[in-house]
């Protein structure tokens, strides 16, 4: 059998894994950035579970993640799944404390986490802490 009409495939990529030049060639880009940090609240706490105040919270601390020498830099995914873990906890704020207990919602790669651990307090400072 023939398609009568050639599909048309969509292939997203967070850049982890390395295309085939093959598979490049034949593809038309379009990039999208991480949200910028004033966006992310937004898309942290889509859900009510989720405060707002708490949301800001985790989209600064991504933020800061995201600006460290990490291998695996956070995204949008990851920054939801760290939202509703903290969320799960009953915390209205992020927290130093909250952030080690819920750290692997966000930080994917052991070598990742043993950068930030000792950088925190740095990480999760409120305005005016850091």
């Amino acid at each position: 059998m023939v398609a009568e009409e050639p599909p048309v495939v969509v292939v997203t990529s967070n850049r982890t894994r390395e295309l085939h030049d093959a598979l490049k060639r034949r593809c038309l880009y379009h990039w999208i950035d991480h949200p910028a940090r004033a966006r992310d609240p937004g898309r942290a706490g889509p859900r009510p579970e989720v405060p707002e105040a708490l949301a800001r919270d985790i989209a600064v601390a991504v933020g800061r993640l995201r600006a460290l020498d990490v291998a695996k830099r956070p995204g949008v995914a990851e920054t939801i799944d760290w939202a509703h873990a903290v969320a799960f906890l009953g915390a209205e704020r992020l927290d130093e404390e909250t952030a080690a207990a819920t750290l692997g919602a966000v930080v994917k790669d052991h070598e990742d986490r043993e950068l930030v651990v000792p950088r925190l307090a740095e990480v999760v400072a409120h305005d005016g802490d850091a």
